[in-house]
């Protein structure tokens, strides 16, 4: 991996963006923030998965007047996570109609292209910027291709045809989708922002033009970098193209907060795009967040699934435990697992682990050696459940007198967020890397 794109550290909240700091997870709400129950516990799951900035729609005079009071229900929950306002078309008249809401507000998310058009554009894009300045409050300045300002290309491709550049309309949207950026924050410094008050995103849908933008522009501005594919899409679609265009420029540097922007299925969960951002990151070696399961994918030789239960199992209850392991063991994020399901690649996988179980495929002998930090440590038999129970009883012995106790636990966290880790057990949400 090259070495990090050298950047401003921006601080957000508790969380510093760039700056050499680790490269920051975010997501973003799906309700309506004017809802303030349902968006305050959206808040909480989202930052119990893993999400170190969270981001609300703020679109409506309602919306506006609940952020106080959503920031409030966080807090009082025990949840300081940051909180980002997302403002388009309107996000001038909001933060001046609404002072509360501004001051609230973590930071304030502003898109070029839809805070208004000709002059009025750059009075509204000013207004807002002003009221950061006067709430030390920082901005990013995310431009999204869906909504590029007209102007500019029009202008742009008008160069183009006008000087005979033989550039594709391609390359004159990826061109515009940096000017508009640094234009952005060059008014954003004129309003009285300093530079460790501006993250900057240029958002596109298809990945190649992402990696092409943001080579780009890292090496024409050294304001923090916000990456993420925009709708990226369902499923494995969404879930390949982000890590495939995000994991190209992490791994050339550039990158220091990344969102994972998932169209969750009907009734979907949320938290599947942290959890993809969190396994984004650390498949990179650029975090390390919670134990890995490595898990054997299945074949002709695996026709049982107790191993594809078993290892479901195993990764909903790392996640229902971590916030408590994380609060009183030091580390215990670097812990490595693997269950597997046949004796080809089972006991070599199982003894490069931390603790791996080897399960009989088909035709076997019913037995489950497990290994311990590369050594055989016994031989287990039984139902689902009691390999379930016995692998956790091991686990749990295993983090418990492995690890180092910290002399203060961490703060512990609410009731209220603890039972979100509680649903996600229940749930035993899928693995999704």
């Amino acid at each position: 991996m090259q070495q990090r794109h050298k950047t401003v550290g921006v601080k957000v909240g508790k969380i510093q963006v760039g700056g050499g700091a680790p490269v920051v997870v975010q997501s973003m709400t799906n309700t309506d923030t004017a809802n303030i129950a349902a968006t305050a516990q959206q808040c909480l799951e989202l930052a119990q998965a893993g999400s170190e900035l969270v981001r609300i729609t703020v679109n409506t005079l309602e919306a506006a007047a609940a952020v106080a009071e959503i920031k409030k229900r966080l807090l009082d929950a025990g949840c300081d996570v940051p909180i980002i306002g997302d403002f388009h078309y309107n996000g001038h008249v909001l933060l001046t109609k609404y002072p509360d809401c501004a001051r609230a507000l973590d930071k304030f998310r502003i898109n070029p292209g839809n805070v208004g058009h000709g002059q009025r554009r750059d009075e509204q894009f000013s207004t807002i910027c002003g009221v950061a300045r006067d709430n030390g409050k920082p901005v990013r300045i995310g431009v999204n291709g869906g909504s590029l300002n007209q102007e500019l290309v029009m202008q742009k491709m008008q160069e183009n045809t006008d000087k005979d550049l033989g550039k594709t309309s391609e390359d004159i949207l990826n061109e515009c989708m940096v000017l508009s950026a640094l234009q952005s924050t060059e008014l954003a410094l004129e309003c009285g922002l300093r530079k460790d008050q501006i993250i900057i995103s240029c958002k596109v849908s298809r990945p190649h033009d992402l990696i092409e933008i943001y080579r780009d522009l890292a090496q024409k501005t050294d304001q923090p970098l916000h990456l993420g594919l925009t709708e990226a899409g369902m499923g494995a679609k969404g879930l390949v193209w982000s890590a495939a265009s995000m994991g190209i420029l992490l791994e050339d540097g550039i990158g220091d907060t990344v969102r994972v922007s998932l169209t969750p299925r009907p009734g979907g969960d949320r938290r599947e795009e942290v959890y993809a951002a969190c396994e984004l990151l650390q498949s990179l070696g650029l975090r390390t967040f919670a134990p890995s399961v490595t898990a054997c994918p299945g074949c002709g030789r695996t026709t049982s699934t107790t191993f594809q239960e078993l290892a479901e199992s195993i990764q909903a209850h790392i996640r229902h435990k971590m916030p408590e392991w994380k609060r009183y063991y030091e580390g215990v994020e670097e812990l490595k697992l693997a269950v597997m399901g046949c004796i080809v690649n089972g006991p070599g996988e199982s003894k490069a682990a931390n603790i791996g179980i080897s399960l009989p495929g088909t035709g076997e002998a019913p037995r489950c050696p497990v290994y311990i930090d590369g050594q055989k440590f016994k031989t287990l038999e039984g139902t689902y459940d009691e390999l379930s129970a016995a692998f956790q009883a091991l686990l749990e012995d295993y983090v418990s007198t492995r690890y180092h106790k910290r002399e203060t636990p961490l703060p512990e966290t609410s009731s209220t967020i603890a039972s979100v880790a509680g649903d996600a057990h229940k749930n035993a949400l899928r693995v999704l890397a």
